[in-house]
């Protein structure tokens, strides 16, 4: 999996990329909260879950249903996120979708349930660059760790930090904010 301080550069990317104009401060946050919210899946280790389980690491709440379902519980806040209802509903199930996509481009781990509950079967993306974070603080402390957030600079944060400011820059030159 890409680290829990990753998930959040898409959000951050396309809130900085469309302007708060369209998506407000606390829209911005819930897609945050949301990008990293498919990892709730790895309490399941604890619990005993299989990592290939449907509800494994990186399974349901991996897919795509799961982001819209989540998307869908979201949409009754937009007046108080500052949206509107599809903005709400678009800016969190990318939020969350992309938490997946993000997985599939690591170099490790089963792949991604992407079409989970209607099946369990998993994917990766044919480009595999960003290194597989470990899981636990302990680990994520270490030598790897700091491989994996290099690797994560370069592969997610760059990306994202170019279309935040692409996005800025056409705003600015049409003149909106």
């Amino acid at each position: 999996m890409a680290s829990i301080l990753s998930h959040p550069a898409v959000p951050l990317a396309l809130a900085a990329a469309l302007g708060p104009s369209r998506v407000p401060t606390a829209l911005a946050a819930v897609g945050c909260a949301a990008s990293v919210l498919p990892d709730v899946d790895s309490l399941g280790f604890a619990a005993g879950v299989p990592y290939g389980h449907p509800f494994g690491h990186r399974g349901f709440t991996h897919s795509f249903f799961f982001a819209a379902m989540v998307a869908l519980l979201c949409v009754p806040l937009a007046r108080r996120l500052g949206a509107s209802p599809l903005l709400t509903f678009a800016f969190v199930f990318v939020s969350i979708a992309s938490h997946g996509l993000l997985d599939a481009m690591t170099t490790g781990g089963l792949g991604v349930a992407f079409w989970s509950p209607f099946s369990n079967e998993r994917f990766f993306l044919p480009w595999r660059r960003i290194l597989v974070s470990p899981i636990g603080v302990g680990p994520f402390l270490s030598g790897r760790g700091l491989r994996v957030l290099a690797s994560e600079l370069l592969w997610i944060w760059a990306p994202c930090g170019f279309v935040a400011l692409l996005g800025t820059a056409v705003r600015r030159i049409a003149g909106s904010s």
